[in-house]
């Protein structure tokens, strides 16, 4: 008879799984679950290099240029809507005088006169910051949305009888948004350097934009970090009306 510690070990019992075999187990498993994801994702398509999944980019870039021929079409039938609405109409002269003065502020209509573009640009890919200014951060040396609307605004408040941001005019509903360092304009896509344009007393334009506390900060990095700045003062010029829907989706008029 024999003590136990003189026993033989125990054999490991059947169908107790060991850690080796469980991690492999679930390696397997796990591949397997990614091979059904990918299958799925991709119905049989390359994910990688499959051409007809677009980049993001490229799917805004084409929607862009779609919204171009679109308001390009909607500038032809409004153009032919407003000449048989002009016929024999039988308004009165002074009813004609008031509607072409609505169209002129809701700036439907051409606008001509001197004027000047302000021109605003991101700093140069190897931008350094100028003696006694800070390093840059990347946000210090980009376009942002404030200052495209600090020059909109300042030019509004100088007299500007129209504006035109890039080549769209601007009207009373016009929003100008950006998204990263690219402008989203009434559905288009835009890239630096932006151009705004307005009509109006180039005397009177160009003191708004010197008294505008926002370019006046807006100078500052022009200074430090190189950011582009122009200011040109145009001769006789036409802008153009502005051609997209003037339909208000959430706003209503007060009656």
């Amino acid at each position: 008879m024999s003590n136990s510690a003189d026993s033989p070990a125990e054999p490991a019992r059947r169908g107790k799984w060991q850690p080796v075999r469980l991690l492999t187990a679930a390696v397997f498993a796990l591949a397997g679950l990614i091979f059904v994801t990918s299958f799925n994702t991709a119905k049989g398509t390359n994910i990688r290099t499959d051409a007809s999944l677009l980049r993001l980019s490229d799917l805004v870039r084409e929607r862009s240029a779609k919204n171009a021929e679109l308001e390009e079409s909607t500038a032809t039938v409004r153009g032919e809507v407003d000449a048989l609405a002009r016929r024999d109409d039988g308004s009165s002269q002074a009813e004609d005088a008031r509607l072409g003065a609505l169209e002129k502020a809701a700036g439907t209509t051409e606008v001509a006169g001197e004027g000047l573009t302000v021109t605003l640009n991101d700093a140069p890919p190897n931008a350094q910051a100028a003696p006694g200014y800070p390093e840059p951060q990347a946000n210090d040396l980009v376009i942002h949305q404030q200052d495209l609307q600090a020059v909109v605004n300042a030019l509004w408040q100088g007299g500007a009888r129209g504006i035109q941001v890039m080549d769209q005019r601007l009207i009373s509903t016009s929003a100008v948004r950006c998204v990263g360092n690219t402008l989203i304009l009434q559905g288009r896509v835009y890239s630096p350097p932006y151009k705004v344009t307005a009509v109006g007393d180039t005397g009177k334009l160009r003191r708004a934009l010197n008294d505008s506390p926002a370019i006046k900060n807006y100078q500052l990095y022009v200074k430090a970090y190189g950011l582009g700045w122009n200011v040109e003062e145009r001769g006789a010029m036409t802008l153009p009306a502005y051609s997209g829907t003037v339909d208000l989706h959430y706003a209503k008029p007060i009656t």
